[in-house]
């Protein structure tokens, strides 16, 4: 007999897309509960048996959204490339993330401006920086290691990377007509590697 699927975790899924849409619409501070209940479909009693408030929704739409971004990073681990090629497939895989973000950037600018004013959000985003240096430094380490570049920290340059990340992503909200993300990062990422050659 195949297991049964897990419903409640589907119903949280369908919630947290409503979540977004009434988030990007209307910002979480003018967002209310019953808006999002609505856009669910779902009474506000039974939103409540799955969320308890806006917070832990916004704390499972960065869960999500972050266990999203690094699960096939993931299998770079494992992985018998050079460091630098490991390095250009993380680029590609992020800027290819990148491009189902469009919907959800106005969400995660919020975010940012609440990161000294909220805990949950200052937590969650400190999660997934030291999650993002635990993959990425490893990979920097092997290739000094390995002789490939020539650096004295690995973790240094790891929050270059995600300085340029950032930093790029910060650019193209300003203006998306002089930032191209892919073409950017790319040339970004590649200038760094060929400053870090031995």
């Amino acid at each position: 007999m195949s297991p049964k699927p897990n419903v409640s975790e589907e119903r949280k899924e369908q919630i947290a897309e409503a979540a977004t849409k009434v988030f990007v619409s209307k910002g979480f501070d003018k967002a209310r509960m019953n808006d999002i209940a609505e856009e669910a479909g779902l009474s506000k009693g039974a939103l409540y048996l799955y969320f308890k408030s806006k917070d832990a929704i916004i704390t499972h739409l960065l869960d999500k959204l972050f266990e999203r971004e690094f699960a096939d990073l993931l299998l770079l681990k494992d992985d018998p490339r050079p460091a630098s090629e490991k390095l250009l497939f993380f680029t590609e895989e992020m800027i290819a993330g990148m491009q189902n973000w469009t919907k959800i950037i106005p969400i995660m600018y919020e975010f940012l401006g609440r990161l000294f004013r909220q805990s949950i959000v200052q937590e969650a985003f400190k999660k997934y920086m030291r999650f993002y240096l635990e993959l990425i430094t490893p990979i920097i380490q092997e290739g000094i290691d390995d002789g490939e570049f020539k650096a004295d920290n690995a973790e240094d340059v790891a929050i270059t990377i995600g300085a340029i990340f950032e930093g790029t992503i910060l650019l193209w909200v300003y203006d998306s007509e002089i930032i191209d993300l892919e073409k950017h990062l790319n040339s970004a990422m590649k200038l760094l590697l060929e400053g870090l050659k031995a």
